[in-house]
């Protein structure tokens, strides 16, 4: 059983001199602009407003750090979310798009407390291109990476499974590390966080 104590907002930056300096596990999330991925962090951190969700696809420019204190296995453990700017349908210059990736690769490859990158897919609309092109990027260079599967819930429950089944086979990843989440239900929260938590604070 999982129980959020606290959230906050930590910083935002663009550069390892603007990352926090505490050594605390790190999870990274990354999705396209549209994915729920605001709603999927607000919702894990069990505040409203933590993190603005935008109605302009592509509003986030930076990363921007959150600290969630929980209890799990009787337990009080701090964990830091980093929300990564969204890809696929902002409206950015050509120079805008390489600096994005510059900061984005910088941050995996030199971020020592990251430990697992969660890759947010939209269920309802199957993994795209983008999504299939970052999760080779994220398997060579992020320490771990889960994916998960938002807004099931307008999937109908008949066809969950095998949407879920689909997805796994289209990013060739196993079934098991695709999980269903809904941040307008609440449903898939312990799960998330009981799969992170196994790889963030092992007993």
């Amino acid at each position: 059983m999982i129980k959020v104590l606290d959230a906050r907002f930590v910083t935002t930056g663009t550069a390892p001199e603007h990352y926090p300096p505490e050594p605390i596990p790190e999870v990274a999330f990354v999705g396209r602009s549209n994915v729920g991925k605001s709603s999927m962090i607000n919702a894990l951190a069990g505040r409203r407003k933590l993190v603005r969700v935008s109605n302009t696809p592509g509003r986030t420019r930076a990363l921007n750090f959150f600290d969630v204190d929980v209890e799990w296995r009787e337990k009080k453990r701090t964990v830091r979310l980093c929300d990564l700017p969204g890809y696929g349908f902002a409206r950015v210059s050509k120079v805008e798009h390489a600096a994005w990736e510059k900061m984005i690769t910088t941050y995996l490859s030199k971020r020592t407390p990251l430990k697992v990158v969660v890759a947010i897919v939209d269920a309802e609309v199957g993994p795209s291109e983008d999504d299939l092109r970052t999760l080779d990027y994220l398997a060579a260079r992020a320490p771990k990476v889960m994916v998960v599967a938002t807004k099931i819930d307008r999937v109908p429950k008949a066809k969950r499974k095998p949407r879920l089944k689909a997805i796994a086979e289209a990013l060739e990843v196993p079934l098991e590390v695709v999980l269903p989440f809904s941040s307008t239900e609440k449903w898939g929260l312990e799960e998330t966080w009981d799969a992170l938590l196994g790889v963030l604070a092992p007993a």
